[in-house]
Formats: C-alpha cells, structure tokens, sequence
C-alpha cells in the first residue's frame, strides 16, 4: 500500500493529566471517524507541566505511562496506527525522557524515541531550559509502518538538518515533528524549517502542535502542518483545537527524489581556515 490517510491532532494541554487524555481521545476519535489509517498528536499531549517537581512526580516508566495505557488501548479498539507525539517517561536513572511513542493497529508499542535535541535558549522576555527536567536522547529512530518507514523527531529537533538527512538516508519516506513550539519561534521559522526538512529530504512531514496558553503563560503556536516532499503544505491546523488529515501518497517521494536527488550527491569536504595571507593570494 502506498497510500493512506493521515491526521494530525492540535492541542492545548494543561496540568490536568486526566483532562488532557480525555481531549486527546475525543480528538483521536474524530480523527478516525474522518478516516484517518494513522493518527499524531503532539509533544506533551499528556501532560503540559513548567515545574519539574511535579512532572517528576506524574512521569512513570513508559509501559506504566497513563497515556501508553490510554493510547494503547485506543489504537486497539479503533484499529489504527496511532503515535503519542511525547511524553514525560521516567528512566531507570531517575531522569525524564521527552518520548515519542508510536502504537500499532492492535495496541503494541511499535517504537520509541527520546528527543535528542533539548530546548535550551533564552529569547526577548523568556529563558526555556527543557534539559533542567530531561536527559537527551542518544538514538535517532526509523520505525517501520505497514506504508513505509518513519523517521521520528521531536520539536527542537527541527533545527539539526542533519538528523533528518541521515534518517532519509537510512530509508525513512515519512518524518514526525510532534511540537509545543513557542508563539514567538512558530512565527518567524516553523513553516519554513518543515518545509526545508521535506525539501532536503524528499519525504512526507508531518507535525502535530500544541496551541494555546499553557501553564505559566508558556504560549504555544499551533498550526499543525502536513507537507508533501516537494515542499508544499498540504495542511494547516491554523490556531485553536481540532484535526486536519491528508492522503500521503508515498509514490510522490520517488518522483521528487528522482527529480532531485540531492540524498545521492554528497561530496567530502574540508572546512579551511584561512588567514589573511592565504585570503590575498587567492585575490
């Protein structure tokens, strides 16, 4: 099969666990009553919670997480594919994982993956520093579905291309970015950065969002976006709550990486310092 139907969920999670899984769920449900064969909800979706305390305190072993039972169990009876965009999962360690985690059609747990590429930075007016409350992941994941493989990424992993390219490299036609990208950052690069991604790569991109106003007044950008391998948005969450859905044609990725194929065309290079003798000469 080499089409299916897609549907990306938006968001707006809260510090309420049970809350949150009861509108993920009815959102998953309209999801699949649209047709949906696969469904992705965003980072966070169980839990949007700023004090590590407290998400601490709420995070459990993945097979023990609420929302690895709920979505389990949901994928099972709803008979699709289904990915939980991320989670807080507590390791062996004592430390969080931001965990994507992708459900089969009969409720297994068909892979995971930690965010490798944590959100460490200080903007006009705010300082985020996700690695106070999570350990970085140190595995770049490519899932197998019944349509293809997947590449799997998390939010701030958008900004490393690199991952991206080594997971198409590696086979991956389809990429996940389940996000709560900031208001201000969403504004100035998402539609650009996940178009770029499926440019460089020649796969489907899809990325689930949260939007809203979140626990303290962290904003959110929404806009949950499908696009197709040459770039083009073929979906838009906009603002507020809801579903979007696509049909993923995956023949498309064969005939733009045969149109460009720019994944077959790496060179080896040096990066050359050179000084202002070495820079006269050569003018």
């Amino acid at each position: 099969m080499t089409s299916f139907t897609l549907a990306c969920v938006q968001t707006s999670a809260t510090t309420d666990m049970a809350r949150n899984l009861d509108d993920a769920e009815r959102l998953i449900r309209e999801a699949r009553a649209r047709g949906a064969d696969f469904i992705a909800t965003p980072e966070n979706v169980a839990l949007l919670q700023r004090n590590f305390a407290i998400a601490k305190g709420q995070a459990r072993p993945l097979a023990e997480h609420p929302a690895v039972v709920r979505f389990g169990a949901l994928a099972s009876e709803l008979g699709c594919w289904l990915m939980a965009g991320s989670i807080a999962t507590l390791e062996p360690d004592g430390r969080l994982a931001n965990t994507s985690v992708l459900f089969d059609a009969t409720g297994g747990v068909a892979a995971s993956y930690g965010k490798i590429h944590l959100f460490d930075v200080d903007l006009p007016g705010k300082s985020y520093r996700e690695s106070a409350t999570y350990r970085p992941g140190t595995r770049a994941v490519l899932a197998q579905t019944p349509w293809g493989p997947l590449g799997m990424t998390v939010c701030y992993d958008l900004r490393f291309p690199h991952l991206y390219r080594d997971l198409a490299k590696a086979g991956a036609v389809m990429l996940s970015v389940p996000s709560a990208f900031t208001k201000l950052t969403g504004d100035a690069h998402w539609h650009v950065l996940l178009r770029a991604r499926a440019i460089e790569t020649g796969c489907w991109v899809f990325a689930p969002a949260q939007h809203g106003v979140h626990d303290g007044g962290y904003l959110t950008f929404g806009h949950s976006l499908i696009v197709d391998p040459w770039g083009r948005v073929v979906a838009d969450g906009g603002e507020g709550v809801g579903v979007i859905t696509a049909t993923i044609d995956l023949g498309k990725v064969m005939e733009v990486r045969g149109q460009i194929p720019s994944l077959a065309h790496d060179r080896p290079y040096q990066v050359v310092e050179l000084g202002a003798d070495d820079q006269a000469a050569a003018e």
